[in-house]
């Protein structure tokens, strides 16, 4: 069976087929589902383009949330004023501009695409 690829990385060549798509989308939505994301709940993404924006992307839409994109090249201040405007309580980056930017909102949890992967990890608590 040939693989179908959805996206090629640009910057490390990385190929993400269909069936990786799948499998790392549907663990991201049992691990935003347990930390409490909820269907109509919005949830930040600030991630550079590739792979992990995307499954990031699809896990949110499957758990039912609401995906609030935040371009990563946005100065810190221009970062906080979305990310009140948006009223989330949960943020998926490892975009440090966009971590100290939630300081002051409503984020209380704050997920990297590691914690979307790994079931023994935990977001870091507000």
């Amino acid at each position: 069976m040939d693989e179908h690829i959805v996206m090629v990385d640009s910057g490390t060549g990385l190929k993400l087929t269909e069936e990786q798509l799948d499998e790392r989308s549907a663990v991201a939505t049992v691990q935003l589902r347990r930390r409490g994301v909820r269907a109509g709940d919005t949830v930040l993404i600030c991630l550079r383009v590739g792979p992990d924006l995307l499954v990031a992307t699809d896990a949110v839409i499957a758990a039912g949330g609401v995906v609030w994109p935040l371009p990563v090249d946005l100065d810190e201040a221009t970062l906080r004023d979305r990310i009140q405007e948006s009223g989330a309580r949960v943020m998926i980056s490892n975009v440090p501009q966009a971590l100290d930017a939630a300081d002051e909102s409503r984020v209380r949890i704050i997920m990297s695409i590691a914690d979307l992967s790994d079931s023994h990890s935990y977001p870091t608590g507000r």
